[in-house]
């Protein structure tokens, strides 16, 4: 007998109904169009107001949909907020802070995003950079546990980081960072998110009639800046300033300072010599670092308007979204790798064919949410089983669950109003010491070498981050051992870059903050 509450049935008979259900279900549920793009702040025009953006295809996204104006993801570094997402559980869930373990094999064999919708009748496909390649994802993607295909990647990518920039003063072929290219006269003739979207373009032409899960990740606007010319060409670089918030904040502890090492990488950046750590770089440089990145910007939002004409709208679910952000010279940095708003915030885009807004005023949604939301939103406009959330005391535990809560009530209501949950974004970022360091690498440390793990939460009004130590043996926190903080207000100080943490007024929301923070990661 299967039983329902008060209702028994036969289960012959109840599975009949149950198959019956689920194929009327699968027939009428909605694809899902996935855009990951890789080290995007939310350089876009509409809705967003970011004036320098030239994003029409983008901008359509948004005018079709809503949009979560505060929006953050859980590490600033490719890897872990990916495997966060798409897992639904946090960094310290899933274990990963760098890019060399696998979940299932460290952590836990846990349920992935893709793999949900797979398990409920969906061909799911992936293209780019989706979850992080190579050891992170089991250097197969997770497929086939998350994919029905094996996930595509672009031949051209080997030459991402190769020596494939032309040096203008001596012909010479460099690994710059800025690095404007003709994709005709690049190895295979092409560059990596051009091949992506036309991969994207074959599978949508081939899918049949089932649903389809599909997800595309794009490696733009991640640096280098190889992208083609002409898009230098919409970005003048009389257009860009310098400003005067090119600085490390006020009273920042050192432990917080992101020394953008994969930039001071590039053989044009090294020919500046600038100091390091807190050396700034020339203003000239400045302005073509921002030229290159809104160029790349540009170039990536042509390749999504291509990959829209190819999807049928009325039928898709489509979010855009990013691993991370990327600072343009705010706090004196040019890069992610830390906590603050510019590393962390992240556009998050989704269009529905059941969402079609009624105002154009409600579709910003203003409460603060976080990437690893994403999950259960999905599997929630798409009308799938909803996905619990997971226990508090065990996140660990290999069962179909997610820390994050879905946004669809915020979705449906229209309204910003809509207070059905707490409202605070946490993110994290590992250090091996409390000063900038090449060796080991204080960006991008790896884990026998983390130390101290600085721990974010985002309100309405504050940001608040705890530098404490850690063991990344055994994965323990030890709270009794600080090693800097920081508190900004964004009513007075939206860029972050007073940091408040021993102005005496604020000691009351120090600690409520502090202690809150605590109790998320005891």
């Amino acid at each position: 007998m299967w039983c329902n509450g008060a209702v028994c049935l036969p289960l012959v008979f109840s599975c009949i109904i149950f198959i019956k259900a689920a194929q009327t279900q699968i027939i009428d549920r909605p694809n899902v169009l996935l855009i990951i793009l890789d080290d995007f702040r939310p350089a876009i025009n509409y809705g967003y107001g970011d004036e320098k953006a030239i994003t029409p295809n983008i901008d359509q996204i948004v005018k079709n949909g809503y949009f979560f104006e505060n929006a953050f993801a859980q590490q600033a570094l490719c890897a872990p907020s990916r495997n966060s997402m798409l897992t639904g559980r946090r960094p310290d869930t899933v274990r990963l802070y760098d890019f060399y373990s696998y979940w299932r094999h460290t952590s836990g064999n846990y349920t992935t995003l893709p793999q949900y919708f797979k398990q409920h009748g969906y061909r799911t496909h992936s293209v780019g950079k989706v979850f992080h390649p190579g050891a992170s994802s089991n250097f197969t993607d997770d497929f086939p546990l998350s994919w029905s295909d094996p996930a595509y990647h672009p031949s051209t990518d080997e030459y991402s980081n190769s020596p494939v920039c032309i040096d203008l003063e001596s012909g010479e072929l460099k690994r710059n960072l800025l690095c404007p290219v003709l994709p005709e006269l690049q190895p295979g003739h092409t560059l990596p998110d051009i091949e992506s979207t036309e991969e994207a373009k074959r599978f949508l032409q081939t899918v049949g009639t089932d649903p389809y899960f599909l997800a595309v990740g794009y490696r733009k606007p991640h640096i280098p800046f190889r992208i083609p010319m002409q898009y230098l060409d919409q970005h003048s670089v009389s257009k860009f300033t310098t400003s005067d918030l090119d600085y490390p904040p006020y009273g920042l502890p050192t432990v917080a300072w992101s020394s953008f090492l994969d930039v001071r990488n590039r053989d044009d950046f090294q020919q500046l010599n600038v100091s390091f750590p807190f050396g700034r770089v020339p203003d000239d440089f400045k302005l073509r670092i921002r030229q290159h990145y809104y160029a790349a910007v540009s170039y990536v939002d042509d390749l999504i308007g291509q990959l829209l004409k190819a999807v049928d709208q009325s039928r898709t679910i489509v979010a855009l979204t990013s691993d991370h952000g990327w600072a343009l010279g705010e706090h004196g940095e040019w890069a992610k790798y830390s906590n603050y708003d510019v590393a962390v915030r992240v556009p998050l885009v989704v269009s529905a064919p059941t969402l079609q807004p009624v105002r154009t005023d409600r579709q910003k949604i203003e409460n603060v949410v976080e990437l690893l939301d994403l999950y259960a939103t999905l599997v929630d406009l798409a009308g799938l089983p909803p996905v619990p959330t997971c226990n508090v005391k065990r996140p660990h535990k290999a069962t179909t669950c997610t820390e994050g809560k879905s946004l669809l009530p915020l979705l449906v209501s229209n309204s910003s109003d809509y207070s059905g949950g707490e409202w605070i974004a946490y993110s994290q970022y590992p250090r091996p010491g409390t000063y900038p360091t090449i060796a080991p690498n204080s960006d991008e440390p790896k884990l026998k070498h983390i130390k101290i793990m600085g721990y974010s939460m985002r309100t309405e009004r504050f940001r608040y981050t705890a530098w404490i130590r850690f063991d990344p043996v055994k994965f323990k926190r030890d709270w009794s051992v600080m090693y800097g903080e920081e508190l900004y207000d964004h009513s007075i100080d939206p860029q972050e870059n007073m940091n408040l943490i021993d102005r005496a007024p604020l000691a009351a929301i120090k600690d409520a903050l502090r202690a809150k923070l605590q109790q998320q990661f005891p």
